[in-house]
């Protein structure tokens, strides 16, 4: 029996957290339990949950999931969902260790070769926008995605709304008809600055418009559903398929569960499943390290709806350190002409640098949140 010896939890820079999960027969599987901001929270909650599993059959992955999700009286949200999601991870590393193949094997195989990604965007002038996106361009992508703005009044005013017209229009000029521009509302729009904006910007074709309400107010989604013609996403603050059942009834175009914070593989791929009852597409949330992105793109591998991938190599959060920094091949996930090759490794299909992850955890982190607040302190929301 392959059966779990040790859990441990490494706080690594610039804002992750991975867990290392260890059996009696000498295999090792790596997950990512990051929730930003939280993620020195989350450590509890693993340590916590490790007292489940330590001594059990690892392969034994969905009666782990169940009991980890539903062994306890109280239930969910980002921090538990997000242990639950770094522990899964590595199970699933072990179990593709164990038989000598990736997870997407495991899961049924491949459905694709490669998969698109895409990556983010910063500027909050035209010029800027127009500068980073060319940037990415040259670098392979062929999509990328941008905050729609900073911070926003309650009610918009025009300047406000021909700003955000403005930086979308530089970014369809820079990228032409072939590639594609996400606008990310982030949830700092109330419903109706995202309804009178989301019209304004048809006009550029945007790929989708991302968490147009806080994930609190899903109930208003369907009516800005019903206010454009353009796809609309979201899905990065809920954690399970129950929070996202109302969310696809609405109309919704694009599901976008994070793996480390939505119960991880096994939690996403029903996700996934029950998306595709609603004619939805999967483009999993991931401005993460590489063992997140490595538990999405086995999960793209295998599964029919998935649209893109985000991927944060390059982001502006991570100083200092970079996605494929803690990998020993950097290879598997670089990306050729906008999409990442299938992955054929064993497990969830790269290499962690051990040494290097525990010399960072005795550095550790202590990322936070950025925070807006208006000036009657009457809204926040990063």
């Amino acid at each position: 029996m392959t059966t779990i010896s040790r859990v441990e939890t490494f706080l690594v820079a610039p804002r992750w957290l991975f867990v290392r999960v260890e059996t009696t027969d000498g295999i090792v599987g790596w997950g990512e339990a990051t929730c930003e901001g939280r993620s020195e929270t989350v450590r509890t909650a693993v340590e916590q949950l490790s007292e489940l599993l330590i001594g059990q059959d690892a392969l034994r992955i969905e009666d782990h999931w169940q009991v980890m999700t539903k062994g306890s009286f109280y239930r969910g949200g980002p921090i538990l969902a997000s242990a639950v999601a770094g522990l899964d991870q590595a199970l699933w590393d072990i179990a593709g260790k164990r038989y000598g193949a990736p997870v997407h094997q495991l899961l049924g195989g491949p459905v694709r070769d490669r998969i698109r990604v895409y990556g983010w965007v910063g500027g909050d002038e035209p010029s800027e926008v127009r500068d980073q996106i060319a940037a990415r361009v040259e670098a392979g992508l062929t999509a990328v995605k941008m905050n729609a703005s900073g911070r926003m009044s309650p009610l918009a005013t025009v300047a406000e709304l021909d700003e955000v017209v403005q930086r979308v229009a530089a970014a369809r000029e820079v990228l032409g008809e072939h590639r594609d521009v996400a606008v990310d509302f982030h949830g700092r729009f109330t419903l109706a600055n995202a309804r009178r904006v989301a019209p304004l910007l048809e006009p550029y074709r945007p790929f989708f418009l991302e968490e147009p309400v806080v994930p609190e107010n899903s109930h208003l989604i369907g009516e800005f559903v019903r206010s454009t013609t353009t796809p609309v996403s979201t899905g990065e603050r809920l954690y399970n398929r129950q929070e996202f059942l109302p969310v696809l009834q609405a109309g919704i175009a694009v599901a976008q569960p994070d793996l480390s914070h939505a119960g991880g593989i096994t939690e996403v791929r029903k996700i996934a499943a029950l998306a595709e009852t609603f004619d939805v597409q999967l483009a999993p949330h991931c401005p993460l390290g590489p063992i997140a992105l490595a538990a999405c793109l086995q999960v793209g591998f295998a599964t029919p709806n998935y649209l893109i991938q985000e991927q944060s190599i390059g982001i502006h959060y991570n100083l200092g350190t970079e996605v494929l920094d803690y990998c020993v091949d950097q290879q598997p996930l670089t990306f050729v002409d906008g999409y990442v090759q299938r992955l054929t490794a064993p497990g969830l299909g790269i290499e962690i640098d051990e040494q290097a992850v525990r010399a960072a955890d005795k550095r550790g982190h202590a990322w936070r949140s950025p925070m807006f607040r208006h000036v009657d302190g009457s809204y926040a929301e990063w």
